[in-house]
């Protein structure tokens, strides 16, 4: 998903270079800074991250905020209306959401419930700070991590793990990078409102062990690498 976004935002330069490039030598003459343009910092990247996000309400919120708000300032749509529909449009996107996310992951948060169950995680917070943590030749049976406005990155590719554990991460415009060993499953169960989870695990194999990340973002994010 991440190479998908890439191309994307290569695309998106590319054409924008190529649009001031024939600009400037007068062959063709395109105004960039139409009504609305700015808008365009909001539609972009939220378009783009619906190839890359694994949670994509957030993304999704987003684009229709910008699409609404680049037709009101073209004049397509009377902002008296748009200010009057937009809230309403995006509680229904975040139920539609909810519905599917419950039925969709209902057995992964059983998982974690249960899991969670067994006995109190370690706990680690990073709060307008970082942290480096490191598993190697450990033992591990899960943790809870929080990123606020700071960041965390736990090194588990050479740790000991014997049976199914959960990570709880809680991102806050923060962000947590998991790097976890080649021999196991990951599944993700998140809730997420303008940030979301990237997963670069690869497929599924019953013979391992299985991490479960119970994510929440809030303008932040987890990679799984």
């Amino acid at each position: 998903m991440k190479s998908i976004s890439n191309t994307l935002w290569g695309i998106v330069l590319i054409v924008l270079g190529l649009i001031l490039g024939l600009n400037a030598t007068g062959l063709i003459d395109i105004d960039l800074f139409f009504a609305g343009w700015w808008t365009l910092f909001i539609i972009v990247p939220c378009f783009i991250d619906l190839f890359s996000d694994d949670d994509k309400t957030g993304s999704i919120i987003g684009l229709l905020v910008g699409v609404c708000l680049l037709l009101g300032c073209q004049k397509i749509i009377d902002f008296d209306i748009l200010f009057k529909l937009i809230v309403p449009a995006i509680l229904v996107i975040i139920g539609v959401s909810v519905i599917f996310k419950v039925k969709l992951s209902d057995k992964v948060r059983k998982k974690v419930a249960k899991h969670n169950k067994k006995g109190s995680n370690k706990e680690y917070c990073a709060t307008f700070s970082g942290q480096d943590l490191d598993f190697s030749d450990e033992d591990f049976d899960g943790c809870d991590m929080s990123a606020i406005f700071g960041g965390i990155k736990c090194n588990l590719s050479k740790s000991n793990i014997k049976n199914d554990v959960v990570i709880n991460t809680l991102s806050v415009f923060g962000g947590i990078t998991l790097i976890l060993p080649s021999d196991v499953n990951v599944k993700v169960v998140s809730t997420s409102v303008f940030g979301g989870v990237e997963k670069k695990k690869g497929e599924f194999d019953s013979n391992n062990k299985t991490i479960y990340i119970n994510a929440t973002c809030l303008f932040g994010g987890v990679e799984i690498k």
